[in-house]
This record gives C-alpha cells, structure tokens and sequence, in this order.
C-alpha cells in the first residue's frame, strides 16, 4: 500500500503541552493530525495552524479512554490513506488523593488513556514506520515515573509504565529507523492541576513549573534528535538521579507529605 504524505499525530492537542507541540510541528512544516476531545477547540486550532503555517492539519476529536473513539480516529486515519511518520503521545491526566477514596469511574479512565491508549495507537502506527525505516514516537510520561506517588498511586503507576514500556521499545527498534523518546516534565503549567484538583501542593512550591512552551519546544528537539529519554530541567535530573541512593519507602513518604 502507498501512503499520502505524512503527517504527524498528536493526542491531547487542544491544550497545554500537546497544543504547543502542534504549534511548533507546524513551524517545522509538518502536516498534522490533532486529536483530544473537544471538537469546537481543536477545529479552531486546526484553521489557525493552516492559516499562519500553510501546512494540512486535520482535527478528528476523540476520547481516547473509550476504545471506540480509539478505533473511530484509527479508522479514519486509515480511510484517508495517510502515513504517521511521528506519534506524539501525549494525552493524559491525574488525581490526587487516597486510593481507597477515589472514584474508580476516574481511575479507569485514567488508566485507559494514560496506558492503554498510547499502547493502542503505538501498536497501531508502529508497523508502518517500521517498513519506511524511519519514523518518531514520544510518549509522555512524567518524572513520576521513577517514583512511588502515595495519594496520586494510580498517575505515578501509569507513568512508571509509560516509561518502561517506552524503553522497551527504543532497545526492541535499535538500528531500524524508528527512534522512540520518552519526555519526563516536572511540574508544568497546564491545565494538568486543576484536573487533578490540587489545592496548594507542596510540590509545586519547591519546584517551579516549567511553562508548556519550554517543555514542547524541549520534547521536539529531543524527538527529532532521537533521545530516548529526555527529563526536562536540571532540577528533575538531579531529583531522579537522586532517587538511585534512596530507599523507596524513604522516597514514598517524602511524596506522601508533598501532596498533603
């Protein structure tokens, strides 16, 4: 089968980090693919990024934790014949507060999107890139993924596989042409914290939040360079090099009183 021409597909594209890779995508000219589940918003993106760029981009709206929407977006990827040269991952959320207490709609959701669906269209897209011997992958994922997330279990979890899954992957595709990056963002300032309904987070006190720009515009460069992990900010390096010297029950409670 031949392919139109490429385009790059980013989930979660109406906001924050997703919406600033899209913007920067599109500088680069490349054609795009937008996905996340407001409609209304990602219609108006998609006319502004064809407007002030002069590239294609397609939004198709979708909630990505519901299978069918999964398959609806992958059905009409492939009904237009269009090749995905770079998988931006990048959809996801969390939720603070005990385990025990939480709302299990929320957790599966979450599960769903952070998890399963980057898994989904990995396994979907990856194939072709592989025949090509060429193509991009990032998934986000978090510094979370290095640590235990007492009263966040679930979004420190899904990150944790996010990332293992990531590095799998990169070693499994050495030397074929496809690189695989995993971006692991501190605190950002997104829409992300209010989601998760944190009301004044000692976390976000000690570090400060990197901007959704500065983030995006770290994650494009280390995608295209082919890095296979990239934790943005000197700070988040030094904290998950940190984490090697220390007990993980240490490390569990350290972030247990973060998040009270």
């Amino acid at each position: 089968m031949s392919f139109s021409k490429p385009y790059t597909l980013i989930t979660g594209a109406s906001g924050g980090i997703g919406f600033e890779l899209a913007v920067i995508m599109a500088e680069k000219g490349h054609n795009l693919i937008i996905t996340a589940r407001s409609e209304e918003k990602l219609n108006n993106i998609a006319r502004q990024l064809i407007k002030n760029h002069g590239i294609d981009a397609i939004s198709i709206p979708a909630d990505l934790s519901k299978s069918t929407d999964r398959n609806r977006l992958i059905d009409e990827i492939r009904r237009q014949n269009i090749h995905i040269e770079n998988l931006i991952n990048n959809a996801g959320f969390g939720d603070l507060g005990a385990f025990e207490t939480s709302d299990w709609v929320k957790n599966e959701e979450m599960i769903q999107l952070n998890i399963t669906a980057l898994t989904h269209l990995t396994r979907e897209f990856l194939p072709d890139m592989r025949k090509a011997k060429s193509g991009r992958i990032m998934n986000v994922a978090s510094i979370a993924a290095f640590m235990p997330g007492p009263l966040m279990s679930v979004y420190y979890a899904s990150k944790a596989y996010v990332l293992s899954f990531s590095e799998a992957l990169a070693s499994e595709l050495a030397g074929s042409g496809v690189k695989i990056t995993t971006l692991c963002p501190g605190p950002v300032e997104t829409g992300f914290q209010k989601k998760a309904e944190f009301k004044d987070p000692a976390l976000l006190k000690m570090l400060k939040p990197a901007t959704a720009q500065e983030l995006a515009d770290y994650g494009y460069h280390s995608m295209m360079n082919g890095k296979r992990l990239a934790i943005h900010g000197w700070m988040n390096r030094f904290i998950v090099f940190s984490l090697r010297f220390s007990p993980r029950w240490v490390v569990a409670r350290a972030i247990m009183k973060l998040h009270q």
